[in-house]
């Protein structure tokens, strides 16, 4: 249940937020509550991959990707994961999760998620995601083009082999 609030708190707040560029960082802050956690009390491996959803969201609404999406019928979708814990997040701390596009290439979009309280790091992750259109996966410049990135990717690709 925690999850669904979230999620209707984002959607019901994103569009009083500021709007961002498409290589803007995006600040989410939340908590950990005890439907969050695992055995051990802390956070559970599983649920930062869930709140890196809703990162990614503030993110794709706050850039106008998410209009462009509706518009064209296209659907963001995950193809993978690299995340390393630092630190556990406990009971009720608050953190923040940034997220923002960090590259891409010709079929791939890569977003850094970054889990950060009082400062550090906490967990930090790379997703690379494509984008399926009616048609199949739309290429990364086209994407690109209509949000106004330049063609080459600012930062180098990661290796996701």
């Amino acid at each position: 249940m925690n999850l669904l609030f979230r999620l209707v708190w984002l959607l019901l707040t994103v569009k009083f937020r500021s709007r961002l560029g498409i290589l803007d960082d995006s600040m989410r802050r939340f908590i950990v509550w005890p439907n969050d956690l695992d055995l051990n009390l802390h956070m559970n491996n599983g649920r930062y991959l869930t709140v890196m959803d809703l990162g990614r969201f503030d993110l794709t609404f706050r850039t106008g990707l998410g209009r462009l999406l509706f518009q064209r019928r296209w659907r963001p979708v995950v193809g993978g994961v690299r995340i390393t814990y630092r630190r556990s997040l406990d009971p009720f701390q608050r953190y923040e999760l940034h997220t923002r596009l960090h590259a891409w290439d010709a079929k791939w979009v890569y977003l850094e998620q970054r889990f950060i309280r009082n400062g550090q790091v906490h967990a930090e992750a790379m997703v690379k995601a494509i984008f399926l259109g009616p048609a199949g996966s739309v290429p990364s410049d086209v994407v690109g083009a209509a949000l106004g990135l330049p063609a080459e990717s600012l930062n180098p690709v990661p290796d996701f082999s």
